[in-house]
């Protein structure tokens, strides 16, 4: 394995996490140790497997400032998936112990700006904060097709759509719109999950865009918090008709709308949608509409080691 070393003092083979990254060739297995210091960067990372650890949430932290509204070098808006503070892609992507920002401001004002764009066929974050406000977390593959031109712009724009499976495990997630989204089937345990109050009608965790026959987004032992207003956060709504979030033995906060998940502006295919829910607590949890299932304890035990097998690295 190769051992790389990141300090911004110099005292480490480079002092940027971009060219540490470049020096990795695709094939060859690579961890990359990242010291303390905010790392202004726009990081683009392929690489078959490789293990990005930094000195903990607080002391390495990564951030960029791009918004979909805001111009782009080729004259076009940037939109949602050129946005990222970081693209990650490859075999399988390890990522602990630091924050990745975006901070280009609210939706209202520059659009969607991704903080981790993850297209990796396999990903496991431990420890990372993940922070933004619109779009915040964007798990892989795209959808099939984009609904409006240049939609999907961006590294994945005209590449075939893989599955990805995806991990992440006291992680810190935070944002407002649509802040948890993609097609992949992805595992989130013990998480916090932070709705962050921009003064606007409502928000939503999640927008699932998976297959019907696919786990999508499953969380389990998950804190959702926020100071948004009470009732007007939603746990989800389908980016595509057949998305699927599940929500498991979760704490919820006053924040979370009495309905729990909503359709997608006024599309009647909320019944495509694969919405659940079971063993939540906290003043956001209650009796949902009849189109959000809900499993038997049995039944989301089952669910839980489904997701576990497919998305959480073995051990």
């Amino acid at each position: 394995m190769l051992n790389i070393r990141v300090a911004q003092d110099g005292s480490g083979d480079f002092t940027t996490i971009t060219e540490a990254v470049n020096a990795v060739p695709y094939d060859t297995e690579a961890e990359i140790m990242v010291g303390p210091g905010v790392y202004r960067e726009k990081l683009f990372c392929e690489k078959r497997q490789l293990t990005l650890k930094g000195a903990g949430q607080e002391q390495t932290k990564l951030v960029w400032n791009d918004g979909g509204k805001l111009p782009h070098p080729d004259g076009r808006p940037t939109h949602t998936f050129r946005s990222y503070t970081a693209f990650f892609s490859g075999e399988k992507l390890t990522v602990e112990d630091l924050t990745i920002e975006n901070n280009a401001g609210p939706g209202s004002k520059v659009g969607q700006a991704v903080a981790a764009y993850v297209d990796a066929e396999k990903a496991m974050f431990r420890n990372v904060t993940l922070l933004g406000n619109q779009d915040t977390l964007f798990c892989a593959p795209l959808p099939e097709k984009e609904r409006e031109k240049d939609g999907f712009l961006g590294p994945r724009y005209l590449s075939p759509r893989r599955p990805s499976a995806q991990y992440y495990q006291n992680c810190t997630i935070a944002g407002d719109i649509d802040f948890i989204f993609g097609g992949a089937d992805a595992l989130f345990e013990q998480c916090v999950i932070r709705t962050v109050n921009n003064n606007i009608p409502c928000s939503y965790v999640t927008a699932p865009s998976g297959s019907a026959d696919g786990l999508g987004l499953v969380f389990w032992d998950c804190d959702f918090v926020s100071d948004c207003p009470a009732g007007t956060v939603y746990l989800g709504r389908p980016w595509r008709p057949t998305g699927k979030t599940t929500v498991l033995d979760c704490r919820l906060g006053a924040h979370i709308s009495p309905d729990g998940f909503s359709p997608w502006h006024d599309r009647t295919d909320t019944n495509l949608a694969g919405f659940a829910e079971e063993g939540s607590t906290g003043a956001g949890a209650g009796e949902r509409p009849d189109w959000v299932a809900k499993p038997t304890a049995a039944e989301a035990s089952d669910l839980l080691k489904k997701a576990r097998k497919r998305c959480r690295p073995e051990r």
